[in-house]
């Protein structure tokens, strides 16, 4: 009987020992996935305050108007001239023309992995599309140079073509990750009504899986705004307001890139200042994805 008892408390202690080992194995998870939460929050907000701090003095001394609204790039000339309309401009018709190429395609690509691709097709094209994500941005610019460039000259449709092949791995893997999430339900619930195979897969699948597609075309309008070292290649540079898809522009991130090793004084403040506009931008792009998807539910 003693020893029955000794055993009991024994296996309780044990049992004690075992759920405190959880309890604090909990605690430390939920320390290490705050502590990496804040480092994120810490990490932007660090970010939005150098990107201020720097920045806005620029637009109070160059003037907000005459900054986002001037058509004039002139850092060397006396007085000097600041006006990045041209490189926003350069910008919304290179990204504009990258989602018009990219995400139609990748979108039935995408349609095409998820709900008609044989498996051993699919075992060939959907590394492929991972490896396309993995290649880095000179190779496109590379590839830009050597096949495109030739055919439509430095210009916004080069960029545009070329910022469309590239944004194609963001569209393929989330509206298919998308498609994949969705119950069965929708797609027997529409064959049983009578619809066809694509017609099941069009109407009903592809507008219920809405919120993730609208989030990879969040994230290729991202990719292609900020993508700076390709569109350097083959966008022509011109800082002038865009006149043809033929001709050269300049985007706002190659505006940083190409000026920014030999910038000073104001015209350092000025690329900083340009920084803080492309990321306003970027932000407003994310806050209408949200606005849409509350909309949505």
């Amino acid at each position: 009987m003693k020893n029955q008892q000794e055993k009991q408390s024994k296996r309780g202690a044990d049992i004690s020992a075992s759920q405190m080992k959880k309890v604090l194995q909990e605690k430390l998870m939920s320390a290490v996935f705050f502590l990496s939460a804040v480092a994120s929050i810490l990490a932007l907000a660090l970010i939005c305050f150098f990107l201020l701090a720097n920045g806005l003095p620029a637009i109070g001394k160059i003037g907000t108007v005459a900054f986002l609204m001037g058509k004039e790039w002139r850092p060397s000339d006396i007085p000097p001239s600041f006006g990045i309309l041209p490189m926003i401009a350069g910008s919304l018709y290179i990204t504009a023309g990258a989602v018009i190429i990219g995400v139609p395609i990748g979108i039935l690509t995408a349609v095409f992995l998820a709900r008609a691709c044989p498996k051993k097709l699919y075992r060939a094209v959907k590394p492929t599309v991972d490896l396309l994500a993995g290649v880095p941005s000179v190779v496109y610019g590379f590839f830009g140079m050597a096949a495109i460039v030739p055919l439509v000259g430095n210009s916004i449709l080069s960029a545009s073509i070329l910022l469309g092949i590239m944004i194609l791995p963001t569209v393929i893997v989330i509206s298919e990750s998308a498609l994949r999430a969705l119950p069965e339900q929708y797609y027997e619930g529409a064959v049983a009504l009578g619809a066809g195979h694509y017609h099941a897969v069009f109407a009903v699948e592809l507008p219920a899986a809405k919120s993730g597609v609208l989030a990879a075309v969040v994230l290729s309008i991202g990719r292609a705004v900020g993508e700076t070292m390709a569109v350097v290649m083959v966008a022509g540079n011109q800082a002038r307001m865009p006149v043809s898809l033929l001709k050269g522009a300049r985007t706002l991130t190659a505006n940083i890139v190409i000026e920014m090793g030999y910038a000073a004084e104001l015209h350092r403040e000025a690329l900083l200042a340009t920084g803080v506009a492309l990321f306003v931008f970027i932000l407003l792009v994310n806050m209408s994805f949200s606005v849409l998807t509350k909309r949505e539910k």
